[in-house]
């Protein structure tokens, strides 16, 4: 078994992460994590405003996925029950007209798999495109694996949702199958997990 001292240092080394420098703004990585979490929400990666707090998905997207989620911001931001690992922990600058540049791939391929060999979690809410793409090993369209989010998570425990942006919310309204046969299901399993 691990030791805390050493879980105290990784954590001190991933917050100190500067493999970005250069190509981003400022690296400040935001992620919450404890090893007992059963529960593990991966993102995309911080917006400006998670940026400039330091608070994983506090943002209308964050309100949006807590109500999706079902549980209270008290719930949500508990990291002994709930993990936050963006695919990139650092807020990656904007694109004119664009939102948010996609996250570093770097941070996903540096990062993910050392926080996987701390905790094993029960229950994973991919969330949004790269998070799909980098847990589920999938191009598909997202709309395509959040309407098979039943196989992935029968198979792989994964939960795979698209990201509850205020720029998606024509997404949302074009598949009302996500609102009444998603969302009661996703609410039930986090309420099992937690």
């Amino acid at each position: 078994m691990k030791s805390v001292s050493a879980l105290d240092k990784f954590i001190r080394e991933v917050k100190e992460c500067r493999l970005c420098a250069g190509e981003i703004p400022e690296p400040r990585p935001v992620f919450r994590f404890q090893p007992t979490a059963t529960i593990l929400v991966v993102g995309q990666a911080p917006g400006r405003k998670v940026h400039e707090t330091g608070i994983p998905w506090n943002d209308p997207s964050g309100e949006l996925l807590r109500d999706w989620m079902g549980i209270s911001s008290a719930d949500f931001y508990d990291e002994r029950r709930i993990a936050i690992l963006p695919a990139a922990f650092c807020f990656p600058g904007t694109s004119p007209g664009k939102g948010d540049l996609p996250p570093p791939p770097i941070c996903f391929q540096t990062w993910h798999h050392r926080f996987l060999a701390w905790f094993q979690p029960e229950l994973t809410l991919a969330i949004g495109r790269y998070a799909i793409q980098n847990y589920l090993q999938t191009s598909e369209p997202v709309g395509d694996v959040v309407a098979d989010w039943e196989t992935y998570l029968s198979e792989q425990a994964i939960f795979p949702l698209p990201h509850p942006s205020p720029r998606n919310r024509k997404w949302l309204r074009d598949r009302p199958w996500f609102q009444d046969e998603v969302l009661p299901v996703l609410r039930h399993t986090v309420t099992q997990y937690l």
